[in-house]
């Protein structure tokens, strides 16, 4: 009952958000979910994440062409889905080919399709037909993928539901339930090292918490839980349940195969009085996830590591079943306005205008008056203010790449380059500029064009 509880087996759909992914860096994506009838298309929504949020990864679960051709050129890595129904018809071989060429080929390289899910959750299905197809499946599209030289741009995996865990506590001694440990997880685990695939799980500590255990749940400050086995100490519970599933790979000797976090979230409501389910707490989670998969502490087995992972989701959805809170696990409403604020709105959202009094009539061209010093504390970047004209923007590109400033990194083919806009361009070489710079607020001013803000705009291979 407990297992049941704290790992459900039919928690269905989810959403992506990326950073880079460096030595430091996890990465984000979110779960881009359409259980809907009032969503933006697919076209304003790509532009709303290129724009206006740092999210460059998302998971779709199905392959809508009409979404796939919405984030061509934008950079945004996107993960496709085949359907549980179509997995037995995956095995042959013509099938797999022709869903690769309705699905993937027409659509590559423009869009960056970096990974096929065969499926989600298939083992908790119970489905005798789905669990014998799965690894077939996956073998036989992985197959198809080698025959277009696409196998090492596209990986293919699968994820699951922690119910495929017949014991998780103590985390040391996470183990998969028996039967599906030898003739499915372990030629499935297999066949994702010799791909180098990584292992995906759903991990929800929302099905998990007791009153007693909020705290720990939302990785809030407490004394902490002791595997007796390790000894390590647990301070929140979604390393436990990560841990509790390496240990499971462990034991059939495929510790080496990456775990990459799926799909995890809370709703920001439910049902009135529910314990939890309020919009401070999923802010709470989301933001404290988002801190921690990055932070490279990793997981007491895991340690200095980060952990690729998806939020769960990118909208509410208002036609999914079930209770009242799988509507409400969206970062964002359907007229894209945030429920919350985890840190993902770009930093043009959200920039401190310069206070200097006496701004400078062009790019730096010191006004009248005592320049500002540099503000003491974190790191400052200069980007683009909210509402700068796109002529004003292109006239600060070509000031400061006329200067000789190293502008490659916005050229076609630079780490820079996408998204391929004028707001993008400039904020990497106004950035440029007012690094090379003594860092003063009027270096930031471009004709009132410039802001200045704490927040890293990097992503991807493009650093700030």
């Amino acid at each position: 009952m407990f297992m049941e509880k704290m790992f459900p087996s039919n928690l269905a759909w989810m959403v992506c958000l990326l950073l880079a992914s460096t030595c430091c860096q996890g990465s984000i994506g979110v779960n881009y979910g359409t259980v809907a009838d009032n969503l933006p298309p697919p076209t304003e929504v790509a532009k709303f994440l290129l724009e206006s949020t740092i999210i460059n990864r998302v998971r779709l679960f199905d392959a809508n062409p009409e979404t796939l051709r919405a984030f061509a050129h934008t950079g945004v890595a996107v993960t496709i889905t085949v359907p549980n129904e179509q997995i037995p018809l995956l095995t042959k071989l013509n099938f797999s080919q022709q869903w690769v060429k309705n699905n993937v080929l027409p659509f590559v390289p423009a869009t960056d399709i970096i990974r096929i899910l065969v499926g989600n959750e298939i083992i908790s299905t119970a489905n005798k037909l789905l669990i014998l197809s799965l690894v077939p499946a996956m073998q036989t599209l992985h197959v198809v993928l080698v025959g277009f030289s696409l196998d090492n741009r596209i990986k293919v995996s699968t994820p699951h539901s922690l119910g495929i865990l017949s014991t998780s506590t103590p985390p040391s001694t996470g183990k998969f339930r028996q039967g599906y440990d030898t003739h499915v997880i372990k030629p499935l685990l297999s066949f994702l090292r010799a791909t180098d695939s990584p292992f995906m799980i759903n991990p929800y500590p929302f099905f998990g918490f007791s009153r007693d255990t909020l705290d720990y749940a939302l990785f809030r400050p407490n004394k902490g839980i002791i595997d007796e086995n390790s000894k390590l100490v647990y301070t929140n519970m979604l390393d436990g349940q990560i841990d509790a599933t390496y240990s499971a790979t462990k034991r059939l000797g495929f510790d080496d195969v990456d775990i990459v976090i799926a799909e995890t979230g809370w709703p920001s409501g439910g049902d009135q009085g529910q314990l939890g389910v309020d919009v401070e707490s999923a802010a709470e989670y989301n933001r404290n996830l988002m801190r921690h998969v990055n932070s490279g502490d990793g997981t007491p087995l895991m340690p200095n590591r980060t952990f690729e992972t998806y939020i769960f989701a990118l909208f509410n959805e208002n036609q999914k079943p079930g209770p009242a809170f799988e509507r409400r696990f969206g970062l964002f409403q359907p007229d894209l306005r945030p429920v919350y604020d985890i840190g993902i709105l770009r930093p043009t959202a959200k920039a401190t205008v310069p206070s200097n009094p006496n701004p400078s009539p062009s790019p730096g061209v010191v006004g009248p008056g005592s320049p500002l010093p540099p503000q003491k504390g974190g790191k400052q970047y200069c980007i683009p203010k909210r509402g700068a004209k796109q002529e004003d923007l292109q006239k600060n590109i070509d000031y400061v790449c006329g200067l000789g400033l190293d502008c490659q990194p916005i050229q076609e083919g630079g780490e820079c380059f996408l998204p391929d806009t004028v707001r993008a361009h400039a904020a990497y070489a106004m950035n440029a500029y007012y690094q090379a710079s003594e860092k003063h607020d009027y270096d930031c001013d471009f004709a009132e064009t410039g802001a200045l803000t704490t927040m890293d705009p990097s992503y991807g291979r493009c650093n700030y």
